[in-house]
């Protein structure tokens, strides 16, 4: 078997690019072997040379009802036998398809009308960036064009979605953000907030930050705003109190479309089926994607509420066709999975159980963590999760980014079996498990990012940091 490893290791190694990889520390070896992931049930995966590893960030915050489905493969594997593919081009389309797009509608928050499939949400966000430009075009605003996200924000790696994307590193070196994309500060109130300042004071400075650049910019040349409900890999950070009340508000004011990202708060995650619901926000588009299938297959949809719907029908006799689609649009394989997932999360209420673990889950990151000398920030809100760490917890001072504290608890957590991700833009540690998980199962993960947490407090006392 050890051959056998070896073997798939050097393939690997010697034919792939991986993304976010060290190109050069992999080819070299440094890195040491690519981990070969063989199999997985619950919350847990094992690896090729038999390792089991509590996966407390589901993939990537996408495997919601767990790993080892078998009503999913089953679902997937008569899809295949019946009619593995056709496209939906010309109104086509697969009775799995029609399910799911009705069911989507009618589920989705605000008043949704038709649903344009992908297979990422990097691909659904370029689809609502196009939808935006098409909608200004088709009412006779072609100046209204530009689309602002938030710094820290994350909303896929290809050119538009990447561009809204506000992270650097995204964006360095690739010729990013274009023009067209715009950003306004992150909603982060324990790094933002000025002395003194409630959370609503701070929403509200933030709110008024989006009104100037917006006026800035120029109203009639700003036609979409995107965000995530809570923000994911920009630290796992729940928006503060009022924030979306207060950010709609200018948005309706300027009559700029709300696209709300949803493809890792959709389908319960943080105890709401949608983080819209979660937070009152009404949006004209939503996007979708990882926990629509569980990621057991490539499956992303780009919702399209009735009053930008309108506009595209209105407008059709005009301009023909609507001129945008892709090969696997609509794919009846990943219909099919997205309905035995759907169906999964309903019968066996795992949006209540994101809400109920959830809030134990919370519960127990405060208990454990908040009071630790290095950790300044304990959030969350369902099944997700992050801590953050400080070497001052007074002044909020951070660690210097030499000592890649949060990649180190990361990595102390990983030898002792637990997955949880080392998250950009400081050191964080953050979580994002399996909606399926238990209270025993959030025991565990504590337990283990506790002594991993614990173990590198004791190697900075050792090296002579101040904690």
């Amino acid at each position: 078997m050890k051959d056998t490893i070896q073997s798939i290791s050097d393939k690997d190694r010697n034919s792939v690019l991986h993304p976010f990889t060290q190109l050069k520390d992999f080819a070299s070896g440094k890195l040491g072997e690519p981990t070969i992931v063989e199999t997985g049930k619950g919350i847990r995966i094992q690896d090729a040379t038999g390792k089991v590893l509590i996966d407390g960030f589901a993939g990537l915050y996408c495997v919601n009802v767990g790993y080892g489905r078998t009503e999913v493969a089953e679902a997937i594997s008569r899809q295949a036998h019946r009619l593995a593919y056709y496209h939906s081009y010309a109104a086509h389309t697969t009775d799995e398809l029609a399910f799911l797009s009705d069911r989507l509608v009618k589920m989705a928050p605000g008043k949704m009308s038709k649903v344009f499939y992908g297979l990422s949400g990097s691909d659904a966000n370029e689809t609502q960036a196009k939808l935006v430009w098409y909608y200004n075009n088709l009412r006779g605003k072609p100046k209204k064009k530009k689309i602002i996200s938030r710094q820290r924000g994350y909303h896929g790696c290809s050119v538009i979605s990447g561009s809204m994307t506000g992270m650097s590193f995204y964006h360095d070196h690739m010729d990013l953000p274009l023009p067209q994309i715009i950003h306004t500060e992150v909603p982060h109130y324990y790094w933002g907030a000025n002395a003194g300042e409630t959370e609503t004071e701070f929403s509200a400075r933030r709110a008024a930050e989006l009104e100037a650049l917006i006026e800035r910019e120029g109203p009639e040349t700003v036609g979409g705003f995107i965000g995530e409900p809570v923000l994911g890999t920009g630290g796992i950070t729940p928006p503060p109190e009022g924030y979306w009340a207060a950010i709609q508000e200018v948005l309706r004011k300027h009559d700029v479309l709300l696209i709300a990202d949803e493809v890792i708060t959709g389908f319960g995650r943080t105890g709401s089926l949608f983080g819209s619901d979660h937070y009152g926000i009404v949006p004209d588009l939503i996007t979708v994607a990882k926990g629509l299938t569980s990621a057991y297959f490539p499956l992303s949809g780009a919702i399209v509420g009735e009053k930008v719907y309108q506009v595209l029908e209105d407008g059709a006799d005009k301009v023909g066709t609507f001129s945008h689609g892709y090969t696997y649009s609509g794919h009846p394989i990943g219909a099919a999975a997205a309905n035995a997932v759907l169906d999964i999360v309903e019968k066996e209420n795992l949006t209540g159980n994101a809400r109920d673990v959830g809030a134990y889950f919370q519960e127990q990151l405060r208990v454990k963590f908040a009071q630790l000398s290095i950790v300044g920030e304990v959030r969350g809100v369902g099944l997700m999760g992050a801590i953050e760490f400080v070497a001052d917890r007074e002044k909020k001072t951070r660690f210097d980014a030499s000592l890649k504290v949060g990649a180190r608890v990361s990595s102390a957590a990983r030898e002792r079996g637990l997955i949880a991700r080392a998250m950009p833009h400081g050191d964080i540690l953050g979580f994002a498990p399996p909606l399926v998980i238990t209270k025993g199962e959030v025991d565990e993960i504590v337990a283990i990012a506790e002594g991993a947490v614990r173990s590198v407090m004791d190697e900075l006392v050792r090296e002579g940091q101040s904690i």
